[in-house]
């Protein structure tokens, strides 16, 4: 881990040249007779060095985790965001990582089906106030008051990606009286008078709620008391030839604009095979008793056994055969006469 320190240092560094440099270089400008001209079998153009620097963060991000905060400071505002959509692919992103990342100017935030908490949700939301979407679907570890949060401070926030899992569709069924309007009751003798007070609470700027396995009850509940919210928008154009938003189609993953550039084999490999798990004890098998793994230990050494005593049992019967033969004199005068006349018998 100290090792890989310094190369990461040294690589979030080489980012930030890399940008640097490819904001400052000049586009190259063709002429008209140039541009006119296609070629048949037209070269790939070669990946942005800044592209080859976050693949090799990427590909050993488990190794940096330790010292993401201090890597972070060095990266530009884009590469960490790049950093995060690579995390949450690799099943590596959770609260440090998430916090450490985080930047104010950030537009949109996907940390669907990551380890994330309400306490990293809440960073994010007090830090990236300008957020226009969100998706945490899948994150069982987020509650409502996560959410909540979340609308407090993001007064921008348009699209909202929520359920997925049990855990999520029972937290996003919690959250529906905070995405529903409602009016605070103020003392005042006239209308002008509460001019400039807020009687309106909620969310004002949500316009798109992304849940995919949202009951009936809760869609019919937010049709008749919130319905600018539309559910589930499903093409590019919604009721009333409203535009779609990219952020608001399920199809999309809301941070895949982010990596379009980045080479998908930077995640293949997730990074919870790296994490050692404790096994889930709800699908253990019962363990068996101590005293029946004796039993069954002994009774296959002595299966395996059986046989080789049998031969030692064989060959101690013809030892003491051959012992007593040499000792007693009858025996073995009778033995050599026997052994005589069979020589004498075999001559004939």
């Amino acid at each position: 881990m100290e090792k890989s320190k310094p190369l990461a240092l040294d690589i979030a560094s080489a980012c930030k040249n890399a940008v640097n440099f490819d904001t400052t270089r000049k586009p190259v400008v063709c002429s008209s007779s140039t541009r006119s001209v296609v070629l048949p079998f037209e070269k790939k153009k070669p990946q942005r060095l800044v592209n080859l620097c976050i693949e090799v963060l990427g590909q050993h991000f488990e190794d940096i985790i330790a010292d993401i905060s201090e890597i972070a400071v060095q990266l530009p505002i884009d590469v960490k965001l790049v950093l995060l959509a690579i995390a949450r692919r690799r099943q590596l992103l959770n609260d440090n990582v998430l916090i450490a990342l985080s930047d104010y100017s950030w537009d949109i935030v996907d940390i669907s089906g990551s380890d994330a908490t309400d306490v990293g949700l809440s960073k994010v939301a007090q830090m990236c106030s300008n957020l226009q979407a969100i998706d945490i679907s899948r994150c069982d570890k987020i509650t409502v008051a996560g959410v909540t949060d979340v609308l407090c401070h993001c007064h921008s926030l348009a699209t909202l990606r929520c359920g997925g899992s049990p855990r999520s569709d029972f937290t996003a069924r919690r959250c529906l009286s905070i995405l529903k309007p409602k009016l605070i009751d103020v003392d005042g003798d006239s209308w002008e008078e509460l001019e400039s007070v807020d009687i309106n609470n909620g969310p004002q700027s949500l316009r798109w709620l992304v849940w995919p396995k949202i009951d009936e009850e809760s869609k019919l509940s937010l049709a008749r008391e919130s319905p600018r919210i539309c559910v589930n928008p499903q093409g590019p154009i919604g009721i009333g030839g409203v535009q779609v938003p990219v952020e608001a189609l399920h199809s999309i993953p809301l941070d895949s604009r982010i990596v379009e550039d980045i080479n998908p084999k930077t995640w293949a490999v997730s990074g919870a095979s790296h994490l050692r798990k404790a096994p889930d004890a709800s699908v253990q098998k019962p363990e068996m008793p101590i005293a029946e793994r004796f039993r069954l230990a002994f009774l296959e050494r002595d299966a395996r056994l059986a046989q080789k005593r049998a031969k030692n049992v064989r060959q101690h019967r013809r030892r003491e055969e051959r012992e007593w033969l040499m000792s007693d004199t009858s025996s073995k005068s009778i033995f050599l006469a026997s052994q005589a006349n069979k020589h004498l018998y075999n001559k004939k």
